[in-house]
């Protein structure tokens, strides 16, 4: 076991102390934040926005230009879904679980394939464009990119983007040396799926409290 916490904390050698201590309180927030969307709480949104915040920073030191985009988006999002989740569709319920409809699915498309460009676009004026790992931050900033959007417009789909996301995260950041990071994306992995599973069993249904 010693030689597991030996490997792990290797990788932060010759990283600064606050860099290491900024990801560790990321990796918390970040993980309350995707815990609370499962269950449908609204402090989804406060604990994602301090999370991504630490994390556009991280990921500007780091060179992941991609995914520190992905935070920055995660930001205005987080902003913007905390809005749309607190409007009633009466006096006592709110917004409910629903499916993406076939226009948000065009949307959806246009959005992935949109960001790849846009990401590709940053990568390439920046010279960033130099490891195999840049390519792969393009793909998934693409397919979170979709997976926020959804999960602010409180669809359903969401989860599908985070799952694939997220697994194809933990051996990005594993190999980019942000273990604790990589091991988060390993949780996100296991609590979107069971994520999907709460909000199918939702679905359709309006709420009456969004702090459960």
């Amino acid at each position: 076991m010693s030689h597991i916490f030996d490997w792990i904390f290797s990788q932060y050698q010759d990283v600064p102390v606050h860099l290491v201590i900024l990801e560790m309180v990321g990796v918390v927030f970040g993980f309350l934040s995707v815990w609370y969307s499962k269950r449908e709480n609204i402090l989804v949104f406060p604990t994602g926005i301090i999370s991504t915040g630490i994390f556009v920073y991280i990921l500007l030191v780091y060179g992941l230009l991609g995914d520190m985009l992905i935070n920055a988006y995660y930001f205005i999002m987080s902003v913007i879904g905390w809005y749309l989740w607190t409007r009633k569709v009466d006096e006592t319920h709110f917004v409910p679980i629903t499916k993406a409809t076939e226009n948000e699915k065009k949307w959806s498309i246009f959005l992935f394939v949109g960001t790849i460009v846009f990401v590709s676009v940053v990568y390439f004026v920046a010279d960033k464009f130099n490891t195999w790992t840049a390519y792969i931050d393009t793909v998934t900033t693409a397919i979170f990119f979709v997976g926020m959007w959804l999960m602010a417009k409180k669809r359903l789909e969401n989860w599908i983007f985070w799952i694939i996301g997220d697994v194809i995260s933990v051996p990005l950041y594993l190999y980019k040396g942000l273990v604790f990071s990589s091991f988060q994306y390993f949780l996100f992995t296991i609590i979107a799926i069971y994520g999907y599973k709460a909000w199918k069993k939702n679905l359709g249904k309006s709420p009456q409290t969004l702090l459960k």
